[in-house]
């Protein structure tokens, strides 16, 4: 898939999105701390599938290795570095997705505003189709971490049986000159302890995502929160109004009840 401009640029590059915070920035919108988290958010998940993506290639790099030196692990690098690389594509287009929507978001809300003004924003969340993706991006994120400590662990325990199994052919060797058997097992190897390098780096990535996808989450039901608890104090402030002016259409002389020749006018 081609990158599109929208995938390229950050997301607070966009002449949209930088439209709009200027606009809730100009009138000190209650929900410019927010949306500006938000928009940190979804930058800070674009600066980490970059690192994940270049971590990607090193992965790559370390199967060449792997196969040139046809060490044990590398089948099982094989099959996770075709995993990883569905995973960040995955992530890839869903922020693609996330990163438009937001745009799109922005476009209709500033309209709004030119239509009717600030108060149009009052309740900006509505305008913004985020949360089922970054609720999606989180769940997804949550099973990918899962599969790297997966891969990690089975890269180690290959990695040590296979030095094992040399550790028993070596005391062979030295039980037939008489010698001492090395009892110490040794820790994974340096290919191996190179191959699982980029898979924690990935790891690391993802989780970085995760917290931003929630932090993202977090300030979008901050911002239906502040909207709810806004429609409800106007509901309350029209209904009162109301309750005083039946109160006075009660109180109200008629030709069966006089006003008091003592009432005050």
């Amino acid at each position: 898939m081609a990158k599109t401009k929208t995938a390229a640029e950050p997301i607070l590059d966009n002449e949209h999105v930088k439209e709009l915070l200027a606009i809730l920035k100009e009138n000190n919108s209650p929900s410019t701390k927010d949306f500006l988290s938000i928009l940190n958010q979804v930058g800070a998940m674009e600066k980490q599938l970059k690192t994940a993506v270049k971590e990607l290639a090193a992965m790559r790099q370390e199967l060449k290795i792997a196969q040139e030196q046809n060490h044990p692990v590398k089948t099982a690098l094989q099959k996770a570095v075709i995993v990883m690389q569905g995973q960040v594509l995955d992530l890839r287009d869903k922020l693609a997705e996330l990163k438009q929507n937001v745009i799109n978001g922005c476009k209709s809300a500033v309209a709004a505003f030119k239509e009717k003004g600030i108060s149009a924003l009052d309740n900006v969340a509505r305008f913004f189709k985020v949360r089922p993706i970054l609720e999606t991006m989180r769940d997804t994120l949550t099973k990918d971490i899962q599969y790297d400590d997966k891969a990690i662990a089975k890269i180690e325990a290959i990695s040590t049986e296979y030095h094992q199994t040399g550790r028993h052919l070596k005391n062979m060797g030295r039980a037939m000159f008489g010698r001492e058997a090395v009892q110490e097992a040794k820790q994974p190897g340096k290919l191996a302890a190179a191959v699982s390098y980029p898979f924690r780096v990935e790891r690391s990535c993802f989780a970085a995502m995760q917290k931003s996808a929630d932090k993202a989450l977090g300030a979008i039901s901050r911002l239906e929160e502040r909207a709810a608890e806004k429609k409800l104090s106007i509901r309350e402030a029209l209904e009162t109004h109301n309750e005083k002016i039946a109160q006075a259409k009660k109180d109200a002389p008629t030709a069966e009840r006089p006003r008091p020749a003592n009432a005050e006018r």
